[in-house]
């Protein structure tokens, strides 16, 4: 049976993904490779002439052509890392992005309770639910989707990292599943990454998000903007006194949400934080009597 060398695999992944126009094609040729033979890229390097087999550089290269289509690396490979964890990630969940971790910065900035009431709001798979429970051991954790899918990925990853017993995942949009759930008043902080992409912007989004990552993740109305009206209007219902809001904002929308909080009569906008590439993206709100 014929057998191929890993770096001439790689070479031609390489080529056809950028033929494809597809970003960093060497990294995500290599990582495909590691993926189909279940190694370590260091292997990849330390050994380049590592004999592939048959079965193994068709599968592949079906890989490679799924890429160059512009389907998400993330949903080829099944994992995407997130605070130094591996989550499982499916077409049903958004990827978890590396400007989400500013959410649980602030989070763990901001707290100062030994068994805080956390909700995830969106939870999709379930990282940043995840990520609260590991981090504050004590805490008791909410977490909702408005996708059935979405929540066994996100309980499957609660699972994987040991903290399954210690979230409550609830099918429902935003806020809807607390409902009656005796958090009223009770909540110390609220977190979300919501839907913020506007109708106008969807057809100029790299296709690997357009074509490929959920559409109920992605779309927050016309202007964007649908969740994050709502969180303000219903978020001081579950927050207690001194209770906060972190949520994740979109490029351009700083100014229309500092208005939109202005008018709140029990939420005090706090901050509004940047990202590592100064972008507007972690809005800090706190509810007040």
């Amino acid at each position: 049976m014929s057998r191929t060398a890993a770096s001439s695999l790689v070479d031609e992944g390489r080529a056809a993904l950028q033929a494809a126009g597809v970003p960093e094609a060497r990294r995500d040729a290599e990582v495909l490779l590691t993926h189909v033979l279940a190694v370590d890229s260091a292997l990849l390097h330390a050994r380049p002439e590592t004999p592939v087999e048959a079965g193994q550089a068709s599968r592949y290269r079906a890989l490679v052509a799924r890429r160059a289509a512009r389907e998400p690396l993330q949903y080829l490979t099944g994992v995407q890392e997130f605070w130094s964890l591996t989550f499982e990630v499916t077409p049903a969940v958004l990827i978890p992005r590396p400007e989400t971790e500013g959410l649980v910065e602030a989070f763990l900035r901001l707290n100062r309770a030994p068994e805080p009431i956390v909700v995830d709001i969106g939870t999709g798979s379930g990282c940043l639910a995840v990520v609260a429970a590991r981090e504050i051991p004590g805490a008791r954790v909410y977490a909702s989707d408005v996708s059935a899918e979405a929540l066994q990925v996100a309980r499957r990853n609660a699972a994987a990292h040991a903290v399954a017993g210690r979230i409550d995942f609830r099918l429902g949009d935003l806020l809807e599943p607390f409902r009656g759930a005796g958090l009223d008043g009770r909540v110390d902080f609220i977190v979300t990454n919501p839907p913020y992409v506007s109708d106008a912007d969807l057809p100029g989004l790299m296709p690997e998000v357009r074509d490929h990552e959920p559409r109920a993740a992605l779309l927050g109305g016309p202007d964007g903007l649908e969740a994050h009206r709502r969180l303000a209007r219903e978020s001081p219902e579950f927050l207690k006194t001194g209770g906060h809001l972190l949520a994740e904002i979109g490029l351009g929308q700083e100014s229309t949400l500092r208005a939109l909080y202005a008018g709140q009569r029990r939420l005090d906008l706090v901050a509004i934080l940047p990202d590592l590439a100064g972008i507007p993206r972690v809005l800090i709100a706190c509810a007040r009597p």
